[in-house]
C-alpha cells in the first residue's frame, strides 16, 4: 500500500499535514505494508513524513502505472495507491479495496469530482489499466476506468472526499478518529474544525 506524493509542499503547509496523516493511516493498518511513492519534487517531503523503515519509492511521474510499477518492482503482488489529500479517509474503505481484489483486477474508492481517492490492483499492473496513463487527480478518472475495464475487471467501492484546496477543509469529518496533524495545522492557522 502506498501513498502517492506528487507535489512538493512546504513542511508547515496544509498539504504536508494531510500527507503525514495519510501516511500515518497506511502505516497503522493491519496486514498492510506501507510505502510512499514520490515524484522527484516531492522526495524530500516524503522522506520527512515517512515512518522509520518505510520505503520511499522514487517514480518519474505521478500516474497510477508509475506507482503500481514501483510496487511491483519491490515484489508486491497486490498494491494500492492513496492520494495524499484525504487525511480523514477511513481505513475500512482501503481494506474493502483489497478484499475486492479476490474477484476483480482493480478496485477504486472514487472521489466526488470524478477523480480517485484510492486505487487497488493486482500486480503486475493489468494491461488495460496501464494503457490509460491514469492519474488519481484526473477529473475523468472514474469514467475512463469504467470505459476501459473488461467485464469483472473493476469494482467501484464507496466514495470519499478529497481536500483539493483550503476551502475544502469543511468536508473533513471531525467525528472521525485520526488526522491529528491536519487538525493541529487547521487550529494553528485559525481554521480549526
Amino acid at each position: 500500500m502506498a501513498v502517492l506524493a506528487s507535489a512538493d509542499a512546504p513542511p508547515d503547509s496544509l498539504a504536508a499535514a494531510m500527507l503525514e496523516d495519510v501516511v500515518d493511516l497506511v502505516a497503522e493498518m493491519q496486514q498492510v505494508e506501507g510505502a510512499l511513492v514520490a515524484v522527484p519534487a516531492a522526495e524530500s517531503l516524503a522522506g520527512a513524513v515517512a515512518w522509520p523503515g518505510m520505503p520511499v519509492l522514487a517514480v518519474a511521474g505521478a500516474t497510477v502505472t508509475d506507482g503500481l510499477d514501483a510496487l511491483t518492482a519491490n515484489g508486491v503482488d497486490e498494491g494500492a495507491l492513496a492520494c495524499a489529500d484525504a487525511p480523514d479517509l477511513p481505513a475500512l474503505l482501503i481494506g474493502k479495496l483489497f478484499s475486492a481484489l479476490t474477484t476483480v483486477e482493480v478496485a477504486v474508492c472514487p472521489g466526488d469530482r470524478g477523480d480517485l481517492v484510492a486505487l487497488a490492483s493486482r500486480l503486475p499492473t493489468p494491461q488495460w489499466l496501464a494503457a490509460l496513463d491514469l492519474s488519481l487527480d484526473a477529473v475523468d478518472a472514474l469514467d475512463r476506468l469504467r470505459a476501459a475495464a473488461p467485464p469483472r475487471g473493476l469494482q467501484i467501492g464507496s466514495g470519499w472526499h478529497r481536500v483539493r484546496s483550503a476551502d475544502d477543509v469543511v468536508r473533513l469529518d471531525p467525528g472521525l478518529e485520526g488526522w491529528e496533524v491536519t487538525r493541529a495545522w487547521l487550529a494553528a492557522s485559525g481554521r480549526g474544525r
